[in-house]
């Protein structure tokens, strides 16, 4: 009997042994790149350098030929950065089922150098120490005006509805375009700003006044006094202008910090601006 059960023991091994290298020896003969959207480069004149941009098209944009679609510019958008994530939050929010937002073109814009193109120049010493290339903001807004919005206008078909998104310096950044070009967009995702940059200037200035509808949603994680107190500053300002045909939303993320609260913010940014006659 001992034989017996021994011997049964060696068969079921063998067996499982012959299967498993069976199944390792599956060819795979259908293997193709997995897309979700498009790369294109340009030469930016008023930068003096190539830009790239990551563009995420709806899964209808060829099904039609006069279909125009909303665009969501978001800062910070290489590969490797917040491109993809963000990309998958829009078409998520889009299905059908769901119905949080309209289906949306995403241009990720991919970063050169981030603290130069993302801040404003500087008085403060630690600034300009720790960050030597910045403080050309203003130029990088103008290539947003003047090459980049008409470029995708050019490229893709767009309705007349944008959507800018910026975290951490990227925040800082949109938080000047609506300050100082506030016609540039619709709606304005800020998320984490570095409103302490330049010893939060930005916060002293007089915002340029509103004269179309604005959705404007702030939101900042548990990212210290300095950036919660700043970020609920730039809420308090804004809340206070005479802009009454704008909204204006604010959020605290008590779980999330600096590194991982764009995901979140955006979520719910989005449920909050995009209500259902929006779409």
């Amino acid at each position: 009997m001992m034989k017996c059960f021994r011997f049964l023991l060696v068969l079921c091994y063998l067996s499982v042994t012959q299967l498993l290298v069976a199944q390792s020896e599956v060819s795979v003969d259908n293997r193709k790149p997995f897309s979700i959207g498009e790369t294109i480069g340009f030469e930016s004149d008023i930068l003096g350098e190539t830009r790239q941009l990551n563009i995420y098209l709806p899964q209808s944009y060829h099904d039609s030929t006069t279909k125009q679609y909303p665009v969501i510019y978001l800062l910070d958008g290489s590969e490797d950065e917040d491109f993809i994530h963000i990309a998958g939050l829009v078409q998520f929010g889009s299905f059908s089922w769901i119905g949080m937002i309209p289906e949306s073109i995403v241009v990720g814009i991919a970063n050169e150098d981030r603290r130069r193109d993302f801040t404003y120049p500087t008085q403060n010493k630690r600034d300009r120490r720790d960050f030597p290339t910045a403080g050309h903001s203003a130029a990088f807004i103008e290539f947003i005006n003047r090459e980049l919005q008409p470029l995708i206008q050019q490229e893709y078909r767009v309705s007349n509805t944008r959507t800018l998104i910026g975290q951490s310096l990227g925040g800082l950044l949109a938080t000047e375009v609506l300050f100082k070009e506030p016609q540039l967009f619709d709606h304005y995702i800020i998320v984490s700003p570095s409103l302490w940059w330049d010893n939060e200037s930005l916060l002293k200035a007089t915002p340029k006044t509103i004269t179309s509808h604005k959705s404007v949603f702030i939101a900042v994680g548990k990212e210290g006094k300095v950036m919660e107190r700043t970020a609920r500053a730039l809420y308090d300002k804004l809340k206070r202008s005479d802009n009454t045909d704008s909204r204006l939303y604010f959020q605290f993320l008590e779980e999330q910090d600096h590194g991982d609260a764009l995901h979140l913010a955006v979520y719910s940014a989005f449920e909050k601006i995009f209500s259902r006659e929006d779409k």
